[in-house]
């Protein structure tokens, strides 16, 4: 690192992909494995946990989504504090909160506590979403920044799969089901309690440390020794910038970004969540006749061979396709599958040709507005507030995750499984109109796309004339 670069923000816009670019994505990206599966292995623990305490519907709805509107609560705190004091500032203390809660999911007397140990459950998940998307952006350069938080992103498609296959490995080996949903659960813990330490020795981000804190010399040597020498020391002093929340919040403009990332994000989480929880009771309605066994396994293949794949595949195209126009495609491709089950005439009771639609909407959930509703936010907010846009979106989202999960079992119940499937057509149609409203931030900087040079603090009149 002999040679000096204009900015540390243009050093790290413009660095190539590097090692460190994979580390910080891989300390990141192990929590939100641990945030897949304790979120979706509910739903294969529900039908154990049901067959043994005999819960009313209201609490089984509890269960299976009190961690989701426990996520909006940790993302928006998390997602303030971490714009006040620092990323580095909480980041592993979610990790912490996700073990503890995992834990004592584990050792639940009644379904009572088992819904409060989930709800402190929830509360870290979310606040994983905002710091470990924000961090991996303003780690990232330009170029791959898409890419990077994807693959951040990404690792929630090995916890997807995991969660079926312990549940399926439980299940074929006998272990008795009042015994096979605590370990389903408790297990959860384990990567959470691997990634703690990882987190507490990742520098502040760059960015935060040069822009917000105002200390430039520092950013630039921790991220020196971060990155061993291969981003270059910059040569000038960052601009401090500054927004108080009450500013942020009543900028039109962010109000604009929070209602079209959090309405998409919203309108997601309702179709992703509200199915792939439900899944055992999907199939159950399409094959009556299947197994536990056999249901759990379904569940495993599209996941694997469907899910899993779509999100390589965006990992490797986002940033050519562009984040926004990806949302809109998966947006559409999704409501045509789900329109599709809903009108066919015998779509939901064949089940072969059931399963390769669905698993076809998984596909492109995954290729399309599961990654980018994670994505954006963490791009399009300025420095001050980005933490705190993500974790407003990442929050509303998970309040269309709890009353997708909540709600499924009463509407296909009421309404069958077609007309409930069409109400998912129809929140995906709104998704692909709504994401017409975002920005595309696809090889834009950062500081671009959240319109910094508005919020630089002018210099002191005593420094100003020190330095004439």
């Amino acid at each position: 690192m002999d040679s000096r670069s204009g900015s540390l923000t243009e050093s790290l816009n413009e660095a190539p992909l590097s090692f460190f670019h994979l580390r910080a994505m891989l300390t990141a990206g192990m929590g939100f494995f641990t945030d897949a599966y304790d979120l979706f292995i509910i739903g294969a623990a529900m039908v154990l946990i049901e067959a043994q305490w005999h819960p009313s519907p209201v609490l089984i709805g509890l269960l299976g989504s009190t961690s989701l509107i426990a996520a909006f609560v940790g993302a928006f705190i998390f997602g303030r504090i971490a714009d006040v004091y620092g990323r580095k500032a909480i980041y592993g203390l979610e990790a912490a909160i996700m073990a503890v809660g995992a834990i004592a999911s584990a050792f639940a007397p009644n379904i009572t506590l088992l819904i409060i140990f989930r709800f402190i459950l929830g509360v870290g998940i979310g606040g994983d979403y905002p710091v470990s998307a924000v961090i991996m952006s303003e780690y990232a350069n330009r170029k791959d920044r898409g890419r990077l938080v994807t693959m951040v992103f990404s690792n929630q498609a090995l916890g997807l799969v995991v969660g079926p296959a312990v549940a399926l490995v439980l299940l074929a080996g006998g272990v008795p089901h009042a015994i096979a949903w605590r370990l389903m659960l408790g297990l959860g813990a384990l990567p959470a309690l691997a990634v703690i330490y990882l987190r507490r020795t990742l520098p502040e981000s760059p960015r935060f440390k040069a822009r917000v804190q105002g200390d430039t010399a520092a950013a630039a040597a921790s991220l020196e020794q971060y990155s061993s020498g291969s981003i270059a020391r910059p040569a000038q002093k960052e601009p401090r910038v500054r927004q108080s929340f009450a500013s942020f919040i009543g900028d039109r403009r962010n109000l604009a970004l929070i209602l079209a990332t959090g309405g998409c994000w919203f309108l997601l989480d309702y179709a992703l969540y509200g199915n792939t929880i439900s899944t055992p009771l999907i199939l159950k309605i399409v094959a009556p006749g299947a197994t536990l066994l056999q249901s759990t396994a379904w569940s495993l293949i599209i996941f694997a061979v469907a899910a899993a794949p779509g999100y390589i595949t965006a990992m490797l195209t986002v940033d050519r396709i562009g984040h926004k126009r990806l949302q809109w495609i998966g947006f559409v491709v999704m409501a045509a599958c789900f329109a599709f089950l809903g009108l066919v005439p015998g779509a939901t009771s064949t089940v072969a040709l059931f399963l390769i639609v669905y698993a076809l909407s998984y596909f492109f959930t995954e290729f399309g507005p599961n990654v980018t509703t994670f994505i954006i936010p963490a791009e399009v907010y300025p420095v001050t507030s980005r933490t705190t846009g993500h974790g407003l979106a990442a929050g509303i989202g998970k309040v269309g995750a709890f009353i997708g999960v909540f709600v499924f079992p009463l509407l296909s119940k009421s309404l069958g499984l077609a007309g409930t499937l069409m109400i998912t057509a129809l929140f995906a149609v709104i998704g692909a109109l709504l994401t017409q409203r975002l920005p595309e931030p696809s090889g834009q900087s950062l500081e671009q796309m959240g319109r910094e040079e508005r919020l630089v603090l002018a210099p002191a009149v005593g420094a100003a004339a020190g330095n004439e």
